[in-house]
């Protein structure tokens, strides 16, 4: 099976149309029907579905997508690797970013790096830990930014200078906007929004005994679109505190939780990583920046 054929086969996935994807790939559709049917003899299933005027993918189809995807993007990395081995001014460097305004420290490394690394580029990732730590073990990221205690016995990491602090994002107008904190009896009773992560973790160890008493709306990945609900009064977001905009203008306010309740945020990557000269380099960087933190 070549990284080639799998570019074919993600190509026909994406575009759901065996004659876009030949023009996009500048072969012929023959040369491109072809190479699909060798891939499915190879592998002994059937990938695609075909109808008048798309194709579809068999559950064979879509777990191979899933495969292929992870394959190319290792492929693609390896070789920028190599390309960048005898380059000293820069290199290709992979991220995976939890959702933190602690990001701001690692955005200010990068900033200050590449005085010296100019044409250093950095590629993102970002999503809940779930997501993105799929992928460094996969080994398409080289550090990760986790929002939670990372696996001692998967991880090397360092510790960011500050922490996050979870509070409570509502419409302006809300009767809570009076309360300096909230509570967990404040919570008991109102339709709460958060990562499904946090809720099974972070937030049901603060709730303690009261944690069955709380409910669930919905779960959300991403903050920004919490707010968006929580704005439009369907419910309550539990999340870090500078993640959405809660300013005068906003309609939307903050309220920290009492007890007080943080997450540590950490640069983790895996243990008896081989970085690339241009990943070493930045991660002595950061060490010595985060050392230092009130450089920052």
């Amino acid at each position: 099976m070549e990284i080639r054929t799998l570019r074919y086969f993600l190509a026909i996935a994406r575009e759901e149309n065996m004659t876009r994807a030949a023009e996009n790939l500048h072969v012929t559709q023959p040369t491109l029907s072809k190479q699909m049917r060798s891939l499915e003899e190879e592998l002994g299933k059937k990938l695609f579905t075909r109808h008048s005027f798309n194709i579809k993918l068999t559950e064979e189809g879509l777990l191979l997508r899933d495969r292929a995807e992870d394959l190319v993007a290792m492929a693609d990395k390896i070789e920028k690797e190599f390309v960048s081995l005898d380059d000293i001014t820069g290199g290709e460097l992979y991220l995976g970013l939890a959702e933190s305004c602690q990001i701001k420290y690692l955005a200010r490394t990068i900033k200050d790096f590449k005085t010296n690394y100019p044409k250093l580029r950095y590629h993102i990732t970002s999503g809940d830990t779930e997501q993105i730590a799929d992928k460094l073990d996969k080994g398409l990221l080289d550090f990760l930014v986790l929002a939670e205690d990372p696996d001692p016995g998967k991880y090397d990491y360092i510790e960011f200078p500050e922490a996050d602090v979870w509070g409570l994002v509502f419409p302006a107008n809300d009767s809570l906007s009076n309360r300096q904190m909230i509570q967990i009896t404040d919570l008991i009773g109102l339709p709460l929004f958060c990562s499904g992560q946090a809720w099974d973790s972070v937030i049901k160890k603060w709730a303690g005994n009261q944690y069955s008493s709380l409910h669930l709306e919905g779960s959300f990945r991403l903050s920004y679109n919490g707010s968006i609900f929580a704005k439009e009064g369907l419910g309550y977001l539990l999340t870090f505190d500078h993640l959405v905009d809660t300013s005068e203008t906003s309609g939307l306010t903050f309220r920290p939780l009492s007890p007080k309740l943080e997450t540590k945020i950490y640069l983790v990557w895996n243990k008896h990583q081989t970085f690339t000269p241009i990943a070493e380099r930045y991660l002595r960087f950061v060490k010595e920046a985060f050392a230092d933190s009130s450089a920052y």
